[in-house]
């Protein structure tokens, strides 16, 4: 699909609740290497310590990244911007490699309340135990919810 048919019939809404996922380039797993996962998730909390965005939970998968999250201000294309772009120029960086990090575009979906906040956060922190990669939701590194995962 492309980045112009992802784009149709988007909104950005300051106040809105919203799931976003984005790819690695070629899928490739970049962030099976801690020192990666680690940069996604310090550019995940620089777009919240910008005022930008308020997580609620987020999941850093060796190929990708699912993240839900309240658009505090401005266009959700201009937090993801200001995302990829720290994070492919601090991958970068790390790794001395020129290549792509990102595909172009994302997914987004828009929640129609907060009460189902907590549920979908719930679904994202489990993606690894649904991949394979932890058995329980307490023990993969790469992933942080808003609420206590075991209630």
């Amino acid at each position: 699909m492309s980045s112009r048919h992802l784009q149709r019939g988007r909104a950005s809404i300051p106040g809105g609740y919203y799931v976003l996922t984005t790819v690695t380039h070629c899928r490739r797993p970049v962030f099976e290497f801690p020192c990666n996962a680690q940069i996604i998730i310090e550019s995940l909390r620089d777009v919240e310590r910008a005022a930008i965005s308020r997580s609620f939970a987020w999941v850093v998968m060796p190929d990708h990244v699912h993240w839900l999250l309240q658009l505090r201000q401005g266009t959700l294309g201009a937090c993801m911007q200001r995302f990829k772009s720290r994070s492919s120029r601090l991958i970068g960086r790390t790794s001395g490699s020129g290549a792509r990090l990102w595909q172009p575009s994302y997914f987004d979906h828009a929640l129609r309340s907060e009460e189902s906040l907590r549920t979908q956060a719930l679904y994202i922190v489990a993606n690894p135990v649904r991949a394979g990669l932890s058995e329980n939701l307490d023990d993969y590194p790469y992933a942080w919810c808003r609420w206590p995962l075991h209630p």
